[in-house]
């Protein structure tokens, strides 16, 4: 039976760039698709599947502070993405490899409101540094 106490909550995620914590940052989501190759095996009545290349791709959001990612423009960096909570079994950290935005945001504000910033990009690989286990 899962113990609720031991439920992550985002409160406690982080994002790094290039080493320098992004305190705006409030969302970030990433993830890797395969390519699958379908395979008809003689003597077989199932499909079988050969791994191929893949594709990370992620976005992350939160409050703009700063002209930092125009600046950055299309260059590559590493995000760390830190996932720990005081309750929890332990502290994760994954590194996104090589991350390249999709697109810049210019301008994006209205009127007494605050201005969010949202980023997509596509990475070549990722690490995990620190898994959490359950003990």
């Amino acid at each position: 039976m899962m113990d609720p106490t031991r439920a992550i909550l985002g409160t406690y995620g982080q994002v790094f760039i290039d080493g320098v914590w992004q305190t705006n940052i409030n969302k970030l989501e990433a993830s890797v698709e395969v390519e699958k190759r379908e395979l008809k095996l003689s003597g077989s009545e199932w499909t079988t599947h050969k791994l191929g290349a893949k594709k990370g791709t992620g976005t992350m959001s939160g409050y703009k502070v700063t002209s930092d990612m125009i600046r950055r423009g299309f260059t590559k960096f590493d995000i760390y993405n830190t996932l720990g909570d005081p309750e929890a079994y332990g502290f994760e950290r994954v590194r996104l490899i090589n991350c390249v935005p999709d697109k810049l945001q210019l301008a994006n504000w209205t009127a007494g409101e605050e201005v969010t910033e949202e980023t997509a990009f596509t990475f070549e690989g990722y690490e995990l540094l620190d898994p959490i286990v359950a003990s």
